[in-house]
């Protein structure tokens, strides 16, 4: 019997290059020429190769695959709307950098660079968005439940990464007579929104978030189900995707104004679940279900870039 459409896209060495292509195109048509989108651009693809290395470096799919690089380029290529936002790039491109140095500490309490560097990547993205520090209490627990890497000296190591930033800029600003703009990145994080106000999200954003979040769903449930068949070191990881996932999801629902901000973080998570889901799977089911999801990604696609969102 032959392989599925699904599984031969899935286990395909040329898949990433098509992904790629079609990115590009999708860029193009966005108005990168017109609009200069060369950094955000240029974020994007240094975010696709740590991708790549995400998945090498840690086996995340147990037979060759690219699907979880392929998946984060279609998903942010879907998503038109952010390709204006350099805050959205960099803060995207701080988060998967994180995952790409932070993996490399797992059951090892003795790695403090590593864990400086990864949480020097976060304090970068909490100086274009504070919230960011809201995450690392949680990580702190999956450090030391499910990565099994923490001790006292890499606890102090995170703080030191987390405020490396702010060594260069607050003097900067406090030269610049800028101070009134420190106070206002600080209070930021007690300034909250009335719950849930959707209103101030369009529809490009709110079917955009949907697809997300229904990809990163069946991915969740997909790999609880099937857990036991990974190694442990993977299972910790995978935690790790979808503790973020979730919890991700709920802020952006709670307090959708970050929206611009977290929906990149939600893209990287959601896309190594599904991913896990489109290689290990086989069935007839689950191949229509790969074909009927990518065509609406490919409509979420074209209404996005036809009628495009001026949310940012």
């Amino acid at each position: 019997m032959g392989k599925r459409l699904q599984n031969k896209i899935a286990e395909s060495r040329q898949a990433l290059t098509f992904a790629t292509i079609y990115a590009l195109a999708v860029w193009y048509l966005a108005g990168i020429v017109e609009h200069q989108y060369y950094v955000q651009l240029a974020c994007f693809t240094i975010g696709s190769y740590l991708m790549v290395e995400l998945n090498n470096a840690n086996s995340l799919i147990r037979i060759y695959s690219r699907m979880v690089s392929c998946t984060f380029v279609v998903l942010v290529a879907m998503s038109t709307f952010l390709f204006p936002s350099l805050r959205a790039a960099l803060v995207t491109l701080c988060f998967i950098s994180f995952y790409t140095i932070l993996f490399h500490t797992y059951q090892d309490r003795h790695a403090p660079g590593l864990t400086f560097y990864a949480f020097f990547t976060l304090g970068i993205a909490s100086v274009m968005f504070p919230q960011v520090v809201f995450f690392v209490p949680l990580v702190w627990l999956m450090m030391a439940f499910w990565l099994m890497a923490f001790s006292w000296r890499m606890f102090f190591a995170s703080l030191l990464g987390i405020i490396a930033p702010y060594w260069f800029i607050v003097p900067w600003y406090l030269y610049r007579g800028l101070g009134d703009r420190l106070y206002a990145h600080v209070e930021s994080l007690i300034t909250f929104q009335p719950l849930v106000p959707y209103r101030i999200l369009d529809e490009h954003l709110l079917i955009s978030f949907a697809m997300v979040f229904l990809v990163g769903i069946i991915g969740v449930f997909h790999f609880l189900r099937n857990a036991s068949k990974d190694k442990i070191r993977t299972r910790m990881l995978y935690y790790i995707f979808i503790t973020m996932f979730l919890l991700t999801s709920v802020f952006i629902g709670l307090q959708p104004q970050h929206f611009e901000s977290l929906f990149g973080f939600m893209i990287v998570n959601a896309s190594a679940l599904f991913a896990h889901y489109l290689a290990l799977t086989h069935t007839r089911f689950t191949n229509i279900t790969f074909i009927v999801l990518t065509i609406l990604m490919l409509a979420i696609t074209a209404y996005n870039l036809w009628m495009p969102s001026l949310m940012f």
